[in-house]
């Protein structure tokens, strides 16, 4: 095996990791993207706040489909993508 394969098996293993973690903290991610969307229109005086509700609303569909959420019994849901096989 290569080097190349290790990396590409390392960075599977971390997206895998990255991706469960979001599924576990999906709703402090959320809490976060919309109190840092406030603080912008705050600093922008309402100016743009259509855009950042878009934008907001982006990156949370954006976390949900990125996350695997963990099933209540303790096994895998998925990530939004389709059944689980």
């Amino acid at each position: 095996m290569g080097m190349m394969d290790n990396l590409k098996g390392k960075a599977e293993e971390l997206k895998e990791k990255a991706s469960e973690l979001t599924g576990k903290h999906n709703e402090q991610i959320d809490h976060a993207v919309d109190k840092a969307g406030e603080a912008i229109d705050k600093v922008t005086k309402g100016k743009y706040s259509e855009k950042i509700e878009h934008g907001t609303t982006k990156a949370k569909d954006a976390v949900d489909g990125f996350a695997h959420r963990p099933h209540p019994d303790g096994g895998p849901v998925g990530n939004g993508q389709g059944p689980v096989a």
